[in-house]
């Protein structure tokens, strides 16, 4: 019995490890997902070009599988994230404080996850959480010149959906565009969609982004879906301290949310750290919320709402920007195009939108060149809210269908 006993607690506090499958026992299954590699609960797939994980359980065990799962690519992403920082001339300590300090008030929940990665991949909990802050963290290795993304304006991103007499059947379609500069297509190799279904009651949650990082770009099981764009164009750059980071509450307001009435109340609750436009959708509804560190605008549309980098509400009273300004060509274009293809807006032909470049009439880029710089969309997706179905594409590759229902535990 002794023995017994020590082997289960053995078991127990054992590193998790993925068993990885070979290229003639993988399988194709029932969602047309090729799957690579199973770890306790949690299983990685393969989606055209892109990584796909599944994981179930305690947020600390999700953490445990992602971490077992995606062991090579989060020791690589972090060796080459250290290698730019260095040689920039920050240490770890450094770096490591600032991971610290954007990370320290965030909800329990999230530091498992984190806690759970570091206990399999290899890397300490200090290293996943600087690799958690990848952006900001490679940002520090560029000059302010490198910031400005796309013409006339810093990073951008854009949003667009639309639904009623938009669409065939009434639904929202939306899409989402991540725009910076192509020194971040360093992170190319490790974008991955990772799907959490937690076991305490709470709403399932996908994200799409490299591995590891702070995901900006999520949906839940529930068909909501949250994203931002970069505000300080209009918000200004003030920055308050102790405040929990707002994309990091992305992850909360998914997991705890099931309506927009909910979600709403959840947005319109939790102030910012900084000026951000935050782009929120339901089968039924979209919603974009212009936020200061001071204020909430909440903006709704009749069928079709857009957002690029500027402020729209006319309530802000902000000088309007320069027409020939990049985000507001982007937003324009959006509107445009989605009233050409009025009333037959499909998942499809989103992407198709979603396909026309800057330079044609659309809001994408694709190696623009700025100056000295080049930009693109990095990365794209396309949601509906109503079926959970979803398409993403990083640039210079194609786009890929995933329906996420049947990877949410529901």
């Amino acid at each position: 019995m002794r023995l017994l006993s020590i082997l289960i607690a053995l078991a127990l506090v054992a590193p998790a490890a993925a068993v990885f499958l070979t290229a003639e026992n993988a399988e194709t299954v029932g969602t047309g997902l090729k799957q690579v590699a199973t770890s306790g609960n949690g299983t990685r797939y393969e989606a055209g070009s892109y990584h796909v994980v599944v994981l179930s359980g305690t947020y600390r065990e999700m953490g445990r599988q992602y971490g077992a799962l995606m062991k090579d690519e989060l020791r690589a992403e972090y060796a080459m994230l250290r290698s730019h920082f260095t040689a920039s001339g920050y240490t770890e300590a450094e770096i490591g404080e600032l991971a610290r300090k954007a990370t320290t008030l965030q909800a329990k929940r999230m530091k498992e996850i984190r806690a759970g990665i570091a206990e399999t991949s290899g890397l300490t909990v200090e290293e996943v959480d600087i690799l958690y802050e990848g952006v900001p963290v490679f940002f520090s290795t560029m000059n302010e010149k490198a910031f400005f993304s796309t013409a006339g304006g810093k990073a951008g991103c854009s949003f667009l959906a639309v639904w009623g007499n938009y669409t065939p059947d009434g639904s929202v379609v939306l899409s989402r565009n991540w725009d910076h500069n192509d020194a971040f297509l360093i992170f190319k190799p490790y974008y991955t969609l990772a799907v959490y279904n937690p076991t305490d009651g709470s709403n399932s949650v996908a994200t799409f982004g490299p591995v590891g990082l702070l995901p900006e770009t999520l949906m839940n099981s529930a068909g909501l879906f949250i994203a931002e764009d970069n505000g300080e164009s209009s918000g200004s750059s003030l920055e308050i301290a102790g405040r929990p980071q707002l994309v990091g509450e992305f992850f909360r307001l998914m997991l705890d949310y099931s309506t927009m009435d909910e979600l709403d109340a959840g947005i319109m609750s939790t102030r910012t750290d900084c000026a951000f436009i935050v782009n929120a959708a339901g089968a039924d509804r979209a919603c974009s919320y212009e936020e200061t560190v001071y204020d909430i605008k909440c903006r709704e549309g009749t069928g079709v709402i857009a957002a690029a980098n500027h402020f729209v509400d006319p309530s802000w009273r902000l000088a309007v920007p320069p027409t020939e300004e990049n985000t507001v060509v982007r937003y324009g274009n959006l509107l445009r195009l989605a009233e050409e293809s009025k009333g037959s807006v499909d998942g499809e032909r989103m992407v198709g939108i979603r396909d026309v470049l800057y330079d044609d009439g659309g809001a994408t880029f694709c190696h623009y060149t700025v100056g000295d710089l080049s930009a693109s969309s990095i990365y794209q997706v396309v949601f509906i809210p109503e079926t959970r179905t979803l398409w993403m594409k990083v640039v210079d590759r194609d786009w890929e269908k995933v329906e996420l229902g049947q990877l949410f535990s529901v």
